[in-house]
């Protein structure tokens, strides 16, 4: 993850460092992810990558955030199966997801303890545990 204040410059050194070529589209997608640290659809990076400068198609931002999957520079986030988001935060942590307002907050990994899980299926390994907890507003 990126400390602030980011810059394009600091982007691209970020996706060089994972092995990624660092296209302009490619940084405009990162920049936006980092600027704010944000948990973001796809369909709200195109719509503030192409604020900027109306150059990037739903497919590239696809492609691109697969591919900063598949280089760790992110991870995504299915809250149910039609609301996925991408974390720039690829440290371990949970979340917060709250199902009215569709906002996602960060919980510290030390905060959540999880005990006794199964071993698992043969021939595989535990790769990482996520944590979504789903809230709403309390009635009042």
């Amino acid at each position: 993850m990126l400390h602030q204040p980011i810059t394009r410059e600091s982007v691209a050194a970020l996706l060089r460092g994972h092995g990624v070529s660092p296209t302009h589209q490619r940084i405009e997608i990162a920049f936006v992810l980092f600027e704010q640290c944000e948990h973001l659809s796809a369909d709200q990076i195109l719509a503030r990558v192409n604020a900027r400068h109306a150059e990037a198609s739903k497919a590239t931002v696809y492609n691109t955030l697969r591919l900063f999957l598949e280089k760790g520079i992110v991870r995504e986030l299915v809250v149910d199966p039609s609301r996925v988001f991408y974390d720039p935060n690829t440290a371990p942590h949970h979340h917060f997801y709250d199902v009215v307002s569709g906002r996602l907050t960060d919980i510290p990994a030390d905060a959540v303890r999880v005990e006794n899980l199964p071993p698992p299926p043969p021939g595989t390994v535990t790769d990482g545990v996520d944590i979504i907890i789903r809230t709403r507003p309390a009635a009042s």
